[in-house]
């Protein structure tokens, strides 16, 4: 989708015209300059129209012969407007027009004394960004059928550095859409040898971004045995993605961004029930957002030094899956009792934790996971979890989220908890069972960190949806990308 800037809202070639009001005391009160279309608001004087918030009422200008058609938006009240209401307010928006099969509209920008214009015109670009988004590639669909998604928007009398904060926010839903995409498709598509293709094609499309790919020939040389392990079950080879984007070169500052790549997790030996395992193609959300957030910000020319890292594998079962009650050795040394084959993403991301400190060298690194259906009970899908051993670290993302709305909450990592993870054959075990197991989670990959300032960010259940919820698409929602892109953007 594309944004533009005009003076003239007359254009044949708008579907829509929007024009917002506020919610009055008395009745609806126009909340920009639209007085021309003063003979449209019958409806507000009839009580027909209140505006109340995400209200939207559509009416017909008949007096010329090609007609045009209006929207009346309501925004609610006037001091409580902020930037998520108005990425709730513009996505039902977004969706009125997907009904109406709309592609092209025009809007008036409400005037806020209350939001600065950076605040404003994110609100509504992200709001219609994210919610013009459909994934039916795997449907077998007519012509008539396909999904008709918005294509361009234009605003009236934007200033040039107006209309780039809209277009910046397309950039950054750009890496949301790829990440949704990634995780949506089909597990025996994407594969570890998919997402290792598709690495190396984005190094291809990108500035300053370099991609390197460990095959299980080089995962071996390197000892990744957990990785290794994990993979056993699986006809598809691991890989070890690593992509790099150098946007600072005079910089010593280096952030790494590690996501798990599980493609497809089955629970191993420990199988997933019936009703748990159908959405497990999403195991690898924590990878689709890392290559997301690299895209944008490469897409943005961001000024940050960033490497991403997704060690990839299915989790998946035959005779010779890693078995429950057998030690492995890690890449750092440290031997782990594997006494939960279903507890494997945090084995792939304490090697890959490992090898990233080890050859990158990182002044910051964040891991992003579906890690523990534990943070689902904890927090549901309002908020991921964060675990860090750095407190500015953890509050710059917890601002970040607050700013996005890819909202974080912090929980504890206390010294106590390092007791649940005792084993008693080797140096701790992968599992400590159902209490805190978000936490005793974190604990464990805390483990592989030694003194660098590192956060966890736990997004399983913020990660896929199974209905769809204000603009988020029902299934894969590319939760962490604008999170991460925030974070990366600010001046931490």
């Amino acid at each position: 989708m594309r944004f533009f800037s005009s003076s003239n809202e007359d254009s044949k070639k708008f579907e829509l015209l929007v024009l917002p009001f506020w919610q009055g005391k008395k009745q609806a009160e126009k909340a920009a300059q639209i007085d021309r279309y003063a003979s449209h608001f019958a409806p507000l004087m009839m009580q027909d129209f209140s505006a109340k918030e995400g209200e939207i009422l559509v009416v017909y200008d008949t007096s010329t012969k090609e007609g045009k058609r209006l929207a009346l938006i309501g925004l609610g009240a006037k001091e409580k407007i902020d930037t998520e209401k108005l990425r709730r307010i513009y996505a039902k928006l977004t969706h009125l027009c997907h009904q109406k099969n709309i592609k092209n509209i025009c809007l008036f920008c409400p005037q806020v004394d209350t939001l600065a214009k950076d605040a404003l015109l994110t609100g509504i670009a992200e709001g219609i960004l994210l919610a013009n988004y459909n994934f039916d590639e795997l449907k077998q669909v007519t012509k008539a059928e396909h999904s008709v998604l918005l294509q361009q928007v234009t605003f009236i009398n934007l200033s040039k550095q107006e209309l780039a904060i809209a277009q910046r926010c397309g950039k950054i839903a750009e890496g949301v859409y790829m990440a949704r995409d990634l995780v949506n498709r089909n597990a025996d598509e994407v594969t570890p040898q998919y997402l290792s293709s598709f690495a190396k094609a984005l190094e291809s499309k990108l500035p300053h971004v370099k991609a390197t790919i460990l095959n299980k020939k080089q995962i071996e040389k390197e000892k990744l045995e957990l990785l290794l392990a994990v993979n056993r079950g699986s006809t598809s080879d691991p890989a070890m993605i690593i992509l790099s984007y150098q946007g600072h070169p005079l910089s010593k500052e280096h952030t790494v961004l590690i996501g798990k790549g599980i493609t497809y997790d089955t629970g191993g030996l420990n199988l997933k029930p019936v009703g748990s395992m159908e959405t497990m193609k999403a195991d690898m959300a924590g990878g689709a957002a890392v290559l997301g957030a690299l895209y944008a910000a490469a897409s943005l020319g961001l000024e940050v030094n960033l490497t991403v890292v997704v060690p990839a594998t299915e989790n998946s079962i035959d005779s010779n899956s890693f078995k429950p009650g057998d030690v492995y050795k890690s890449c750092k040394g440290l031997t782990i009792e594997v006494n939960n084959p279903d507890a494997e993403g945090r084995l792939v991301l304490a090697d890959a934790i490992t090898y990233a400190i080890k050859y990158l060298k990182p002044t910051r690194l964040i891991d992003v996971a579906t890690l523990t259906g534990g943070i689902d009970v904890a927090l549901g899908p309002e908020a991921c979890g964060v675990f860090s051993n750095n407190d500015d670290l953890a509050n710059a993302l917890m601002r970040s989220g607050s700013k996005t709305f890819e909202r974080v909450w912090r929980l504890p990592l206390y010294e106590e908890y390092h007791t649940y993870l005792k084993s008693d054959i080797a140096d701790m075990k992968n599992s400590s069972g159902r209490s805190a197991s978000s936490i005793t989670a974190a604990m464990f990959l805390q483990e592989f960190v030694e003194k660098t300032p590192w956060a966890h960010l736990d997004i399983a259940s913020t990660a896929f949806f199974s209905e769809k919820k204000r603009y988020h698409p029902k299934y894969a929602t590319g939760f962490g990308v604008r999170l991460l892109i925030d974070f990366l953007s600010a001046k931490n």
